[in-house]
């Protein structure tokens, strides 16, 4: 479907307004707001109540779900509430909310020694699955599942790519941390029993390869320096880019061969592995040019957008548009109390001048949306039939599920439409069906069961 990558593009990308900021650690906040659905997959549900006094590391929640990844106390102090807050992706979902004893002590136990080499390939994933570790570049998939592939895998692929404006987190652990990241790719080989472990990194980041190269010397991991160009860093896109192979419409990188993890992600299971540490801090971007002081901050989970920019200096100018992530897939938030949570890859506060959006106006048939298009789809067909509500017409006829919501066609449009908004829209009209009618189904069933007594 898309042979050899001609699309995307090449937006302004913002990034040097924070590249040259090292990561700084963010000071505890005076209330943290940890939300129960953090991950894709079912909410996790308290093992705590308000009360209670509890540790860093200390698991808080759970499921009994396959799909969900444990949640564990950011910090020392106590459970004040158990109530819906603010979430960047939900609108509000509840929360632990969790005051700070000042003390930040970690669990009994932690941090431990351990010797990876040593473990066998279930005591690693036991780990990571016990650390509640999800991808985050965004995706929070629970990493202990991905990497139980149910195919066969011989390509283990870190996203070092990071081609969202704006964002710059990745870079500076890639910079700062390149040990960890080298440390976690061996610890996935092992348990995946790859032959090739490869690190994308776009060629926009020469200091960032330099200093995983230096890291991987003597190993057999390979630092691959791709061509810069938005969305290299979407997980097909970075398949092919790295090993020639497509995902097939509708399928998983497995079904190509590879397992992908962002860098951040990889750094996490070696804390998590090494040392048995629970995900309870990130390296967030908070940018934009509507922030005094951009800055990359290593946050605990739970802490407000606004404790984070209060830090940066505050709000240089009056904000037009506050988002989740980056410019391109991010979200917009309503609310400057919505929390840091494990896949918050940025915070960016955008002005108006950045943001103007002229009017929309009706579809020229000029084909720039195709030509972006990295999937090779028809994103104006998608628009137009969406906005007659033809949704079935868009899964059907133009592979509506097949695009993965980059926003190069809405980025490139002379007509200024809408158009991945239209794409969400349709998707969202296509899963809900897909809900009722397996809501019938299971009515129907019940029905049925019930008359047969």
């Amino acid at each position: 479907m898309w042979k050899s990558f001609f699309g995307g593009i090449h937006p302004y990308d913002g990034k040097d307004l924070a590249k040259t900021q090292p990561i700084e650690e963010m000071p505890l906040p005076t209330e943290l707001s940890v939300p129960l659905s953090q991950h894709i997959g079912a909410p996790c549900q308290p093992t705590v109540k308000v009360g209670d006094m509890v540790k860093r590391g200390q698991l808080i929640a759970t499921s009994e779900a396959f799909m969900h990844a444990d949640i564990h106390a950011p910090t020392s102090g106590k459970v004040a509430k158990i109530e819906p807050r603010p979430h960047s992706g939900r609108g509000m979902c509840p929360a632990i909310v969790i005051l700070p004893d000042g003390e930040d002590a970690w669990a009994e136990g932690l941090p431990l020694a351990r010797n990876w080499e040593a473990m066998t390939g279930e005591e690693i994933l036991t780990a990571i699955q016990e650390a509640g570790i999800v991808g985050m570049g965004g995706a929070t998939f629970p990493a202990h599942i991905k990497l139980k592939p149910a195919k066969p895998v011989d390509t283990l692929i870190l996203n070092g790519a990071e081609c969202e404006p704006y964002l710059t987190a990745d870079y500076r652990l890639m910079l700062e941390q390149p040990e960890d990241i080298i440390t976690g790719a061996q610890i996935l080989a092992k348990v995946l029993g790859t032959k090739r472990t490869v690190i994308g990194i776009e060629d926009n980041k020469p200091d960032a390869a330099e200093a995983l190269e230096k890291a991987a010397s003597g190993t057999q991991i390979e630092i691959a320096r791709l061509r810069t160009r938005y969305p290299q860093g979407a997980e097909k896109m970075l398949i092919f880019a790295v090993t020639g192979r497509e995902v097939p419409a509708g399928g998983l990188p497995m079904d190509a061969g590879a397992v992908v993890q962002n860098v951040g992600t990889v750094a996490a299971i070696t804390a998590a592995v090494e040392q048995g540490l629970p995900l309870t801090e990130r390296v967030t971007t908070v940018s934009g040019d509507a922030i005094s002081q951009p800055k990359n901050l290593r946050v605990r989970i739970g802490t407000s957008y606004r404790a984070c920019i209060e830090h940066c200096g505050g709000f240089r100018e009056e904000p037009d548009k506050l988002l989740a992530g980056g410019p391109m897939m991010g979200m917009a938030q309503q609310s400057l109390d919505v929390p840091v949570m494990k896949g918050s890859s940025g915070i960016l506060a955008l002005t108006k001048k950045i943001t103007e959006h002229p009017e929309e106006r009706n579809c020229i048939r000029c084909g720039r949306c195709v030509n972006a298009c990295p999937m090779g789809l028809v994103p104006s067909m998608l628009s137009i039939l969406s906005e007659r509500g033809d949704f079935p017409k868009c899964r059907d006829s133009y592979g509506l599920m097949n695009c993965i919501e980059c926003g190069c066609c809405t980025y490139v449009c002379p007509a200024k439409r809408n158009i991945v908004q239209y794409i969400r829209l349709a998707k969202g009209e296509i899963r809900a069906e897909a809900e009722r009618a397996k809501a019938k189904a299971a009515a129907k069933a019940a029905q049925a069961k019930e008359a047969a007594k």
